[in-house]
């Protein structure tokens, strides 16, 4: 039977840079390693939209990034 263990997780901020000559927008992202497995959403998000806020770009997306290692023993 496959079983799945948690590796590590990041968080992920994403900005608006600005746009393009073909008017698409220009992303930015930021990652931070070492988030907490058992960290609650609303804090992690809270967190990350306060780091967000020390950019001059405009916030566009918050992400957390998991990764778990599959295994069948």
């Amino acid at each position: 039977m496959a079983t799945i263990d948690f590796k590590s997780a990041a968080g992920r901020i994403s900005f608006q840079a600005g746009m393009t000559d073909e008017g698409k927008v220009m992303k930015k992202t930021k990652t931070y390693q070492n988030i907490a497995k058992n960290v609650e959403v609303d804090n992690l998000y809270k967190g990350l939209e306060a780091l967000a806020g020390l950019s001059a770009h405009t916030l566009i997306e918050v992400e957390r990034i998991d990764t778990s290692v599959i295994s069948d023993y």
